[in-house]
């Protein structure tokens, strides 16, 4: 996991490709005024989705990781809580369904607070809770940039 904000991105860009082209369309696009929905990046390698909501109850959060690629989790506007963990000794609660990348568990995890203009990137070694509320629901609004691996 890596948490940090916008402005360090260039820092990271070396992982991979696709991870730079992630971070570089964060950081030219007019993300306040993005639309909810999905947008195509390189294809299926890197690809956005762009999201609002109230955040929610940690119990009503659930815990996931992904296999084929990495999520660069982007806070536009607002404040949530996101629970990590490396792999490893949690409970599987639902299959992995590979057309969707994702698989969920149960599990203890570690909270981090992301606030906007921060960034947090889950590989696929990492499982994540994400959009927790942190003292009561506030708005988001989140970029989610799947990376492929």
């Amino acid at each position: 996991m890596i948490l940090d904000k916008l402005k360090n991105a260039g820092l990271y860009g070396s992982i991979s490709a696709n991870l730079k082209i992630g971070f570089d369309f964060l950081k030219n696009t007019d993300l306040e005024n993005l639309e909810i929905g999905r947008y195509e990046i390189d294809g299926k390698n890197v690809f956005a989705l762009v999201s609002e909501y109230e955040s929610k109850k940690h119990e009503d959060c659930r815990l996931e990781a992904h296999q084929k690629y990495a999520d660069i989790q982007y806070l536009v506007s607002g404040r949530e809580a996101i629970g990590f963990a490396p792999l490893g000794g949690q409970t599987i609660t639902s299959e992995y369904n590979p057309d969707k990348d994702i698989v969920f568990f149960s599990g203890e995890t570690t909270q981090q607070i992301l606030e906007a203009g921060m960034f947090a990137v889950f590989f696929p070694q990492d499982v994540h809770r994400p959009c927790m509320q942190i003292n009561g629901p506030e708005k988001v609004k989140k970029v989610v940039v799947k990376v492929r691996i």
